[in-house]
């Protein structure tokens, strides 16, 4: 039976350990790739000017665009969606505890508008806008966007919740707190650092995709200046330059695949120290 077991354990160490490694392959792939097409083409002109004539045909301009277009699109859809998972996943922890079935049901329709492909929000952001007779705008890919990282960020928010001690609700409940007070002033602040984990991932999913606001923030040359105007995103500049034939432009498109993996790096970097102080 020892030795059944030794070679059980050292089988799927050996398991554990390849998909590993294939992992951590691919994603050093990934990033070689983009980095070797991409850090060549960077430049200061590159992050600052927004496109100019000719700048799909591989002459000058920039992504400032698509930079502050992404920026916009992500930080906006982002508040949008935390102003509504926070009390959503509060009020699951705190007023729904007891019903237990019921919130199965939640959590349940919850991870099922996880799982729903962002094309599929993004044809119902395009149809609502059809419907309301609005253009494509900003305004209309935050609103998709938010929609889409909503039921993440409350997901991600209620596993936070979920481990907190049920013996600090009760103290709370002994000292003649109300529920309210008890889910801003105790949960709130015992989550805190876990929600910044739950805005990071929320945002990391607003910020890289494209298929939400394919139809519904519209493309533009230009940086927005208010939330009726189209905007240009990093993945849809990604998606745009690559299927051009010239190579000069194919490698802007990869410019700018590493100008959004180094976003999404310093974000991840900030909310992991901004964690350990919490800590």
């Amino acid at each position: 039976m020892t030795l059944r077991r030794k070679v059980e354990e050292n089988f799927f160490y050996g398991l554990s350990f390849l998909f590993t490694a294939i992992i951590v392959f691919a994603l050093v792939q990934i990033i070689w790739t983009i980095a070797q097409k991409g850090v060549p083409s960077l430049s200061w002109q590159m992050i600052s000017q927004e496109p100019k004539g000719g700048f799909y045909f591989g002459k000058e301009g920039g992504l400032l665009n698509a930079i502050a277009g992404s920026f916009y699109l992500a930080v906006c859809s982002t508040i949008l969606a935390f102003v509504i998972s926070l009390p959503v996943a509060l009020f699951m922890n705190i007023y729904l505890i007891r019903y237990q079935r019921f919130l199965i049901g939640v959590r349940f329709f919850l991870d099922v508008l996880w799982g729903v492909p962002s094309i599929v929000y993004g044809a119902f952001g395009f149809t609502l806008l059809m419907y309301l007779g609005y253009k494509n705008s900003l305004g209309a890919g935050i609103v998709t966007v938010a929609a889409m990282i909503t039921p993440i960020m409350i997901r991600a928010m209620d596993e936070v919740l979920k481990t907190i001690p049920i013996g600090l609700q009760e103290a709370s409940y002994a000292l003649g707190s109300t529920k309210t007070e008890t889910a801003y002033k105790i949960f709130f602040r015992e989550a805190l650092p876990g929600f910044a984990t739950a805005i990071l991932l929320a945002f990391g999913r607003g910020i890289g995709d494209a298929a939400s606001v394919l139809f519904t923030a519209g493309y533009t040359d230009y940086v927005p200046h208010s939330f009726g105007e189209p905007t240009a995103t990093l993945p849809l500049a990604i998606f745009f330059q690559l299927s051009s034939p010239i190579e000069e432009v194919q490698n802007r498109a990869y410019a700018a695949a590493v100008i959004l993996t180094l976003i999404v790096l310093v974000i991840s970097i900030s909310a992991r120290l901004l964690k350990t102080r919490k800590k």
